[in-house]
C-alpha cells in the first residue's frame, strides 16, 4: 500500500464515522425541539416525557460526535500538512467562526437545556427556546464547515500567491453557488435522518407493546407520528435540493456527473439513463448496462432531449485545461454509491408516506402488525447508508483533486509520514471507532430498555455520565 492510499483510507474512515453522528444530532435536535414545543403549547405531560426520553439519546449522539470531530481535525496536521498549508488562509476564517461562535453557542445552550428542567426561574417557553437555539447553532456550525468544503468543490474568492491559496473575497466564499446546494442537501438529509431514527426506534419498541404500559405506548405512538412527519418533509426537500445539485455538476464537475451515470462516451440526444452498469476502469469503457431511454435527458434538463458528455470527452478537456494526468475516478464505486444513496432516500420517503397513512386516527393499523413495525424499525438504518454513500459520491467524485482544479490529492499528503506510521494509526483509529460504536449502541439500547416512564432517572444518569469520565456508563 502507498502512503497516499493509507492516508485517504484513514481520512475516509474518520469522516464516515464522524458523519454518522453529525446529521443524527442535527435531525434529532429538531425532533426533540418539536416535541418540547408541543408540550409548551398543549401542556400535556406526555410530550414532556417524550422530550426528555429522546433528549437522552440526543445527548449521547452529541457527545460521540464531539469526540470523533476532534479526532478528524487531527488528520489535517498528521497526514495532510501540505494541503493544510495550501488552504490555510481560506479555511482559517470559516473554521474559526464555526468553533468560536456556532459550536460554542450550540454546546452552551445544550448545557442550559440539560440542567434547567426543574429550575423554577426558567419558564417552559424559555426552556424550549434553549433547544431551538441548539438546533440553530447546529445549523450555523454546519454552515461554516460546508463553506470550507464548498471551496474544495468550487473554489472562489482567492488568488494564488507563493504556491498557496489566499482569500481575497470572503463574501464570495459564503455566497459560493456550490455552498447553497451542498448546505441544503446536507441539512435536509439530516432532518430526514432525525425523523426516521426516532420513528424507527419507536417502531422497534412497539414490537413488544404487550409488555409496555399504556403511557409508554402513547409516547411511542406519538413519537412515530412526529418522526414520520419530519421524515416526509425532510425527504421531499432532500430530493428537490439533490436534484438541483446534480444538475449543477454538469457544468461544475462534468467528470463526476458522467461517472455517476457510468457514461464513457457521449450520451447523444435523447440521453438514456443507466439503471445497471459495469465498467472496465482499466480500458475506460462500459462492459454492460441496462438503460432507460430518455430518462437521463429528463433528469438532467427536465425535457425529452439533451446530451451529456462522456468521461472520455471530459478527460480530454481536462487534459487541455490542467495538464496530462489521469482524471478518471473510481467509476463503479461512484455509479453504485449514487444509486444506493437514492434508493435509501426513496425508501425513507415511501415509509414516511405509508407510515403516516397507516397510523392515522381513524384506522391506525400499523401498530397491530409486527411485520409493518419491523419494516419501520429496520428503516432506522437507512439514513446511515444514504448519508455515507452520498459523502462517497461528493468526495470521491472530485478525484484527483482535493481542491478542484487547484490542488491534487498527491500534492496534499504530508511529506514526513511513513507507511508504518499510517498502518499503526489506522489500526488505533479503527479500534477506537469500534469501541465508540459499541458504546453508543449499548448506551442507546440501555436507554430504550429503561423506557420513557423513567425519563427523570435517565436524564440524571446521562448528565452524571457526561460529567464523570470514570463512571462505567460514561460516554466522554
Amino acid at each position: 500500500m502507498t502512503i497516499e492510499t493509507l492516508a485517504r483510507f484513514q481520512f475516509a474512515m474518520t469522516t464516515i464515522f464522524h458523519y454518522f453522528f453529525v446529521p443524527f444530532t442535527i435531525g434529532t435536535t429538531l425532533v426533540v425541539a418539536i416535541m418540547e414545543t408541543c408540550y409548551v403549547v398543549t401542556k400535556n405531560d406526555v410530550y414532556k416525557k417524550m422530550t426528555k426520553f429522546w433528549g437522552n439519546i440526543l445527548l449521547l449522539s452529541f457527545a460521540v460526535g464531539v469526540v470523533t470531530g476532534i479526532i478528524q481535525e487531527f488528520q489535517f496536521g498528521m497526514n495532510w500538512s501540505d494541503y493544510s498549508r495550501f488552504v490555510g488562509d481560506i479555511f482559517g476564517a470559516p473554521l474559526a467562526i464555526e468553533a468560536l461562535l456556532a459550536f460554542f453557542m450550540e454546546s452552551t445552550f445544550l448545557g442550559l437545556w440539560m440542567f434547567t428542567w426543574d429550575n423554577k426561574k426558567i419558564s417552559k417557553k424559555l426552556h424550549a427556546t434553549f433547544i431551538w437555539l441548539v438546533f440553530f447553532g447546529s445549523l450555523m456550525s454546519a454552515m461554516w464547515i460546508l463553506t470550507a468544503n464548498s471551496f474544495m468543490q468550487h473554489p472562489v474568492g482567492y488568488v494564488i500567491e507563493n504556491g498557496r491559496a489566499k482569500m481575497v473575497d470572503f463574501l464570495a466564499l459564503i455566497t459560493n453557488v456550490q455552498f447553497f446546494y451542498e448546505y441544503g442537501h446536507v441539512i435536509t438529509a439530516a432532518i430526514t435522518m432525525g425523523g426516521i431514527v426516532v420513528a424507527g426506534l419507536a417502531g422497534f419498541q412497539m414490537l413488544k407493546k404487550d409488555k409496555l404500559s399504556d403511557l409508554a405506548q402513547d409516547i411511542y405512538k406519538k413519537s412515530i407520528r412526529i418522526g414520520l412527519l419530519v421524515t416526509l418533509l425532510g425527504s421531499i426537500s432532500v430530493m428537490g435540493v439533490g436534484d438541483l445539485q446534480m444538475k449543477a455538476l454538469i457544468e461544475d464537475q462534468p467528470m463526476k456527473f458522467a461517472a455517476m451515470e457510468g457514461d464513457y462516451e457521449d450520451s447523444g440526444s435523447p440521453a438514456a439513463w443507466a439503471l445497471i452498469s459495469w465498467a472496465d476502469e482499466a480500458k475506460h469503457e462500459e462492459v454492460f448496462g441496462i438503460k432507460i431511454p430518455y430518462m437521463l435527458s429528463i433528469l438532467s434538463y427536465d425535457k425529452l432531449s439533451g446530451s451529456v458528455d462522456g468521461m472520455n470527452t471530459v478527460n480530454e478537456e481536462l487534459i487541455k485545461k490542467y495538464g496530462k494526468r489521469n482524471y478518471y475516478p473510481m467509476v463503479n464505486v461512484l455509479f453504485y454509491s449514487f444509486r444506493i444513496m437514492a434508493a435509501f432516500g426513496t425508501l425513507m420517503f415511501g415509509v414516511s408516506v405509508l407510515g403516516l397513512y397507516l397510523t392515522r386516527k381513524k384506522k391506525p393499523i400499523l401498530y397491530n402488525h409486527k411485520w409493518m413495525l419491523w419494516i419501520l424499525g429496520l428503516t432506522t438504518f437507512a439514513p446511515f447508508f444514504a448519508n455515507t454513500f452520498g459523502w462517497v459520491v461528493t468526495e470521491e467524485g472530485r478525484y484527483p483533486w482535493t481542491v478542484y482544479g487547484l490542488f491534487t490529492i498527491k500534492d496534499s499528503v504530508s511529506p514526513n509520514v511513513s507507511v508504518t506510521s499510517l498502518l499503526i494509526s489506522n489500526t488505533v483509529y479503527f479500534l477506537l471507532f469500534s469501541g465508540l460504536a459499541v458504546m453508543m449502541v449499548s448506551l442507546t439500547v440501555r436507554e430504550l430498555k429503561k423506557g420513557p416512564e423513567n425519563e427523570e432517572q435517565l436524564l440524571q444518569e446521562t448528565i452524571a455520565a457526561s460529567l464523570d469520565p470514570f463512571d462505567k456508563g460514561a460516554f466522554l
